[in-house]
């Protein structure tokens, strides 16, 4: 991974440098954001765990663990192995369930200043709602709804709904039917042959904006032992190995679906990876595994990107959003 150093803050490189003052306000859809840097799903914890040691109101918005309508264990250890360009996670989703998360976790996140975006996954269509659903005493508190769909779906052989156009709609469908004000944010998985199609069929289901990308596909081995390293088998490769994958899927779909908001996320590390995320076509961008190596990270890289902006005379960071010039 990329070695952090400390960065600078914006007014810092402001008044050494004497550079224009820039406007990190970011929009998704109709989610105004004071910078556009999103703590990642799976990342930051369900509560304030992570929010103790990092200010979570110095981040554009904070997306929870994925919640599903009950508790639920998680994978077998090992969970978690690192690669020579990120790591390979198979967690499982473990986690308490909406209620007692909207209960207990939500206020004490709220209470650090966090904005929040609720996650949620489940096993059947059913489930999303009912998940959409436990959340409607917490709108208030909440940004958005961001929709998981890389889980097994019970009622298609087990098939990740992610990996199909209808099932992603379907579950699209029943989130935004519960939903009601809330946008809804549809978290895609970059593991299928077309991803462009898939994201506009949550859109046409009534998606918000979309997150890209989930984690990509992988396996570490144990030559010794002759078998899979994490506990459940395979897992999600996230990190700096993934970027390019990453930016590849966001101009791909802003290309496609050019007035859809979107958070791009994987492999961003530093200021300049959020610039590049933000020239292909994202609106915001989620920092993920970057906050396992420093729970600040996120906050480091809002102030490079900031500081970015200032030396190249851009004003607005949202100007950056798909400007990026193609080969004709």
């Amino acid at each position: 991974m990329a070695r952090w150093r400390r960065s600078r803050s914006y007014r810092d490189t402001v008044r050494r440098r004497g550079a224009v003052a820039v406007d990190a306000t970011a929009r998704v859809g109709p989610i105004v954001l004071p910078n556009p840097i999103v703590a990642a799903s799976g990342t930051f914890g369900h509560g304030d765990e992570v929010a103790r040691i990092a200010d979570a109101a110095g981040f554009g918005a904070v997306t929870t663990k994925s919640l599903a309508p009950y508790a639920w264990p998680g994978n077998e250890p090992p969970r978690l192995h690192p690669t020579a360009a990120g790591m390979l996670n198979s967690v499982g989703l473990q986690g308490p369930g909406v209620e007692p998360w909207v209960e207990r976790e939500l206020p004490a996140l709220r209470a650090r200043g966090a904005r929040v975006i609720a996650s949620i996954w489940g096993r059947t269509v059913d489930d999303y709602a009912v998940a959409t659903k436990m959340l409607d005493d917490a709108r208030d508190d909440l940004l958005a709804v961001e929709v998981n769909v890389s889980c097994p779906n019970l009622e298609d052989r087990a098939r990740m709904f992610a990996h199909s156009c209808e099932a992603t709609a379907a579950v699209t469908r029943a989130v935004v039917e519960h939903a009601r004000e809330l946008p809804v944010l549809v978290k895609l998985s970059p593991n299928v042959t077309d991803v462009r199609a898939i994201a506009g069929a949550a859109v046409d289901a009534g998606a918000t904006g979309l997150t890209l990308i989930n984690t990509v596909m992988g396996l570490a081995v144990d030559a010794q032992r002759r078998r899979p390293v994490l506990g459940a088998g395979g897992g999600g490769l996230s990190g700096p190995a993934i970027k390019p994958i990453a930016l590849r899927v966001v101009a791909d779909v802003a290309r496609e679906l050019p007035s859809v908001p979107i958070v791009g996320t994987g492999g961003v590390m530093t200021g300049l990876d959020a610039v590049e995320m933000l020239l292909a076509g994202a609106s915001a961008v989620g920092v993920g595994t970057a906050t396992f190596r420093d729970p600040r990270a996120g906050l480091h890289i809002r102030d490079q990107l900031v500081a970015w902006c200032a030396s190249q005379g851009v004003t607005r960071v949202a100007d950056l959003t798909g400007r990026m010039t193609w080969p004709t």
